[in-house]
């Protein structure tokens, strides 16, 4: 059985809007980053990668509807995008979480706070899908965070 020339037109069609749709995404674009500092839970048992840090620093980190360029940490060629809104447990694959289960008296929002996430209780984030495992937690629509190592690194959108 074959499609109707018109059917398979709009299919065509509606594939391409999907495509568009994603690289007009807010996330699409050159981010820079900025900042690289210790994360609220970096301890003594969780040190700080301060020297990848320092090499981070400054480095572009272009992320396309069908691939992320930059350094190898955030690099990836294949990925899976989803966008979600996490609540502050859930930034930084749970990290705040955890740290209130070591310690009750934490409090995570002033953890995030410190890390940047002051205003609001929830936050967009970018999944990647990555084998990388970073995803990108938006402070505000030019602003985003992503930690690695005990270190988080706050990138500007160019």
């Amino acid at each position: 059985m074959s499609l109707p020339r018109s059917c398979f037109a709009i299919l065509i069609l509606s594939a391409g809007l999907v495509s568009a749709n994603a690289a007009d995404a807010f996330y699409v674009g050159t981010w820079k980053i900025v900042s690289a500092t210790p994360a609220p839970w970096a301890d003594a048992e969780r040190k700080p990668d301060l020297d990848e840090g320092k090499a981070l620093n400054g480095q572009t980190v272009i992320i396309g509807a069908k691939k992320i360029e930059g350094p190898h940490q955030v690099a990836c060629a294949d990925p899976k995008y989803k966008v979600k809104i996490y609540p502050v447990n859930m930034l930084f694959q749970g990290q705040f979480e955890e740290m209130k289960s070591r310690d009750k008296s934490v409090d995570v929002s002033k953890a995030a706070a410190r890390a940047g996430f002051k205003n609001g209780t929830k936050w967009t984030t970018l999944e990647t899908g990555c084998e990388t495992e970073v995803d990108f937690h938006f402070i505000d629509s030019t602003t985003a965070a992503f930690g690695l190592n005990n270190v988080i690194y706050t990138l500007k959108k160019q």
